[in-house]
């Protein structure tokens, strides 16, 4: 893991969104979904990929 609330680049290059199946990026305590306008939280240095648990960040059309 790197870093406080950090993933480690191998993992994060793994991981994607769960609705969209597209990839993500970090960005602080979150792994945004541009594709979906969803950001996953990380708590604990664990990703939570709940869609129910993700903040909307803006709406996709």
């Amino acid at each position: 893991m790197s870093g406080a609330g950090g993933i480690d680049p191998e993992l994060l290059a793994l991981l994607v969104c769960p609705l969209t199946r597209t990839p993500l990026r970090q960005e602080g305590e979150e792994l945004v979904s541009d594709e979906a306008g969803l950001a996953y939280p990380i708590r604990e240095g664990v990703p939570v990929l709940l869609v129910e648990e993700a903040r909307r960040i803006y709406s996709v059309e």
